[in-house]
C-alpha cells in the first residue's frame, strides 16, 4: 500500500495511491487514523475504496505523507561519518562511541516540507542536502511503544518514506563547537515523501540480516552526485526503533530517519574527502532530486535565502554573587 496526503482544488485529502490515482480513506479518516489501525487495519480500509474513481495523481499536489509528532534523525552510515570527519578534523575518524549505539538527534516537526516543495534556507554559504530513508511508526495492539526489543520494534514499523534533511553546514559547524546541536543548521526544513510505502510492500528487499537493501540516489540539476544501498547502515531499522524507545516511547506518526547514506549522500561528505568545496554548495535555483528503489522520488528547488533578525552575542558580565 501507498498512503499519501494531498491538496486538490484547495481541499486537503488523505488516503491511498492506487494505480495512478489517489483515493480518500473511507468515512473521512486520516493518515493518523490509518497509523493507529496498523497495516492490517489499513488494508481493510483499502478493500473498501480500492474500486473508487478517485483523482488522477497528476491532478493533485502531494503533501508530506504524515504530520509527525516527532522526528528523530540517526547517523547510521559509517562512510558518511568518515567523510564528514575528514572535513571537520582533516582526517578520517569514526569515534568508537559511534559503534556502540545508533545515535540520533531530534529535529523540527513543524518545518516538514512536501515532496516537491521549494526549500527556503537561512542565509548560509554551505547549503547541503542529506539523502535518507525514514520509517514511520504505527500502532501495535497492547504495546506502549516503550523499551522495545528489536523484534517488537519491527512490528511498529508501519512503512517507509524518503527524507531529505536539509543542512546549513556553516551554521551547524558553529553550533557543534558548543557541544550541543545541531539546531539552526538543520531545523529550517525536512522534506518527506512522496508517500508512505507500507512495510509489507518492502519486505522482499530485506536481506538475511534484516537490512533494507534498496538502492538510493541523489541528483543535483540532473547530475548524479551520490548513490548507496540503504543496507550499508550500521544497524537495521528495527534496532533504530528499539534504541529510540529505550526508557522513552515511540508513538504512531513518529518519523525516524536513517541518517545520510554513504558514497555521496550529502555534499559535506564529499567536501571532506575532496578537502574542499567540491562539488560546490547548493545555490538558489538548484534542484535536488532523490530516488529510492521501491519508494519513489522527491524533488525540490532551492529558493532564495531568508534573512532572520539579528541577535546580539552573549554579554560578558560580572559573575560576582550578589543578592
Amino acid at each position: 500500500m501507498r498512503i499519501a496526503r494531498w491538496t486538490h482544488e484547495e481541499t486537503v485529502g488523505e488516503g491511498f495511491v492506487v494505480d495512478g490515482r489517489v483515493v480518500p480513506f473511507p468515512d473521512g479518516l486520516t493518515v493518523a487514523d490509518a497509523l493507529a489501525r496498523g497495516i492490517d487495519g489499513s488494508a481493510a480500509l483499502l478493500s473498501r475504496v480500492a474500486d473508487a474513481i478517485g483523482i488522477p495523481l497528476a491532478d493533485v499536489n502531494l503533501l508530506a505523507p504524515v504530520v509527525p509528532p516527532s522526528v528523530r534523525d540517526f547517523v547510521a552510515f559509517e562512510e558518511h561519518v568518515e567523510g564528514v570527519s575528514a572535513g571537520v578534523e582533516g582526517k578520517i575518524d569514526v569515534p568508537p562511541e559511534w559503534y556502540q549505539a545508533p545515535t540520533f538527534y531530534f529535529t523540527n516537526p513543524h518545518t516538514i516540507l512536501a515532496p516537491f516543495q521549494e526549500v527556503a534556507p537561512p542565509v548560509t554559504e554551505r547549503l547541503d542536502f542529506e539523502l535518507e530513508v525514514a520509517v514511520v511508526i504505527g500502532a501495535v495492539p497492547g504495546s506502549t511503544g516503550s523499551n522495545l526489543t528489536p523484534d517488537a520494534a519491527a512490528e511498529h514499523i508501519f512503512g517507509y518514506t524518503i527524507m531529505n534533511d536539509w543542512s546549513a553546514r556553516d551554521l551547524q559547524a558553529r553550533e557543534m563547537k558548543v557541544r550541543l546541536g545541531p539546531c539552526k543548521g538543520k531545523d529550517f526544513g525536512t522534506t518527506l515523501g512522496p508517500w508512505i510505502v507500507t512495510a509489507d510492500e518492502l519486505a522482499p528487499y530485506l536481506d538475511a540480516e534484516g537490512f533494507l537493501a534498496v538502492h538510493a540516489e541523489v541528483y543535483v540539476n540532473d547530475a548524479l552526485v551520490g548513490e548507496d544501498l540503504v543496507s550499508n547502515a550500521g544497524w537495521p531499522f528495527p534496532e533504530f526503533v528499539a534504541y529510540a524507545s529505550r526508557n522513552s516511547r515511540v508513538v504512531p506518526g513518529d518519523v525516524l530517519g536513517s541518517g545520510t547514506v554513504g558514497n555521496g549522500g550529502c555534499l559535506g561528505e564529499l567536501w571532506g574527502r575532496n578537502q574542499g568545496l567540491i562539488p560546490p554548495p547548493l545555490q538558489t535555483g538548484d534542484e535536488v532530486r532523490m530516488v529510492v528503489e521501491g519508494i519513489g522520488e522527491i524533488r525540490a528547488r532551492v529558493g532564495a535565502p531568508v534573512p532572520a533578525p539579528v541577535l546580539p552575542p552573549a554579554r560578558p558580565r560580572s559573575r560576582a554573587r550578589r543578592r
